[in-house]
């Protein structure tokens, strides 16, 4: 079978008629079963929103915006429609962020994109994404169980047990960042071990770099990339031939005006603004602060679902580095434990090797050694990163309100 289920290649018209047709009990059931919504959409008459003109009608909920609703209402802000106590798991990612998931099997819908990516039933996966604290490792250990790979739980770190466990086990797939399986192979170089189980791999968390790509299809290695959040799961996926990312089946996407609720012309670039059918956390219209752009055309692998053309930077300041988001509020904590800083912003970017790179400037009336590991310290404590300090004059930094950039280059 060349398609995960025959949604894939439904006709358009017909996928669309089923998406909007869902919409209004969505709304019914979101308004009905969470706080969050049934005061957000109190107003809304859910049997009028059949179409995509009435969608664009409704308020836009902010990824962004989850640290402080979150803190108002804990844990979930009053989204989810069922108890805690009735979830499979509970996350943090940074921010934090609390993250539900469901108890069924393969809550996020990532199996979808696993198996576009190649992965078939009897595959080992080694699964290096994280499963400490957020949720990126158990999103891909569910999707492979669904798709009937058995997992090697590899979680993130430890290079050298990485390579081994590869070596010794011979897994056909890797799942995590692509800048950690480049790592991996390097490691593997130096190590002279064998790793060339390693056919496939389906990576997130970061972009997917042409340099990268290269090198991994000159080990052997069939790379695809998929596109979700820990809030909506899968939102679009990469397949063969490869032209932009299909989007997922479970999810109505709009392409926004950053900032708006306005939708964008086809090809314009906007902000991914995502509403879900999921029961247990019915996210509508969740902007997630991504740039996207809708993709011209269908797929010529068959699948007849729209395109976007894959991750294009963030609408806000909040920033993604090594697969992990990093929030303006924790750089303001960082400040806010050293007096000493007068003002600081982080900037992000690629390294020789391309690989991410942050670097905290800070305006400071005197420097020392102990300072700089100090903040150091705070920053890879705050952000779960690792970061470098540099001390700049009073008054040196742009007034242009800016606490990160983002001066990585994806051409």
């Amino acid at each position: 079978m060349d398609y995960y289920d025959d949604l894939e290649t439904r006709d358009p018209e017909q996928r669309e008629r089923a998406l909007l047709s869902a919409l209004p009990g969505q709304i019914r059931h979101a308004k009905a079963n969470t706080a969050y919504f049934a005061r957000l959409l109190r107003d809304v008459d859910e049997n009028a929103i059949r179409d995509r003109k009435a969608l664009a009608g409704l308020p836009v909920t902010r990824k962004s915006g989850l640290i402080a609703l979150q803190k108002e209402s804990p844990p979930f802000a009053g989204m989810t429609a069922i108890a805690a106590g009735d979830l499979g798991r509970v996350f943090s990612s940074p921010g934090p962020v609390y993250d539900p998931q469901g108890a069924r099997g393969d809550f996020w819908r990532f199996g979808r994109a696993l198996f576009a990516a190649g992965f078939r039933r009897g595959d080992l996966v080694h699964n290096t994404f994280s499963y400490h604290f957020t949720p990126a490792g158990f999103m891909m250990d569910l999707a492979a169980q669904a798709v009937g790979c058995a997992v090697f739980p590899a979680g993130i770190g430890q290079t050298e047990l990485q390579v081994a466990a590869i070596a010794s086990l011979k897994p056909s797939g890797y799942a995590g960042t692509p800048s950690f399986l480049k790592i991996i192979l390097e490691k593997a170089d130096e190590l002279k071990a064998d790793v060339t189980s390693l056919k496939r791999a389906s990576v997130s968390g970061e972009a997917l770099l042409p340099p990268v790509r290269e090198m991994l299809k000159s080990r052997g290695i069939d790379v695809r990339q998929s596109y979700g959040t820990a809030d909506l799961g899968l939102i679009a996926y990469e397949t063969e031939p490869m032209g932009g990312l299909v989007v997922d089946e479970g999810v109505i996407v709009e392409i926004l005006r950053p900032g708006t609720g306005e939708t964008v012309a086809e090809g314009e670039v906007g902000e991914v603004v995502v509403t879900t059918l999921c029961n247990e956390y019915p996210l509508i219209r969740f902007a997630t602060g991504d740039l996207s752009a809708i993709a011209a055309g269908r797929s010529a692998c068959g699948r007849t679902n729209m395109r976007i053309k894959g991750w294009m930077g963030r609408a806000d300041q909040t920033t993604k580095v090594k697969g992990m988001f990093v929030h303006p509020s924790q750089i303001d904590q960082v400040v806010k434990r050293h007096p000493e800083i007068l003002k600081a912003r982080l900037s992000v970017e690629h390294d020789a090797e391309r690989n991410d790179r942050m670097r905290l400037r800070c305006e400071v009336r005197s420097r020392n050694d102990a300072l700089s590991q100090a903040i150091a310290d705070s920053v890879r404590d705050v952000c779960k990163l690792r970061g470098e300090v540099e001390f700049t004059d009073v008054g040196s930094l742009p007034n242009d309100g800016k606490v990160i950039e983002d001066l990585r280059k994806y051409d």
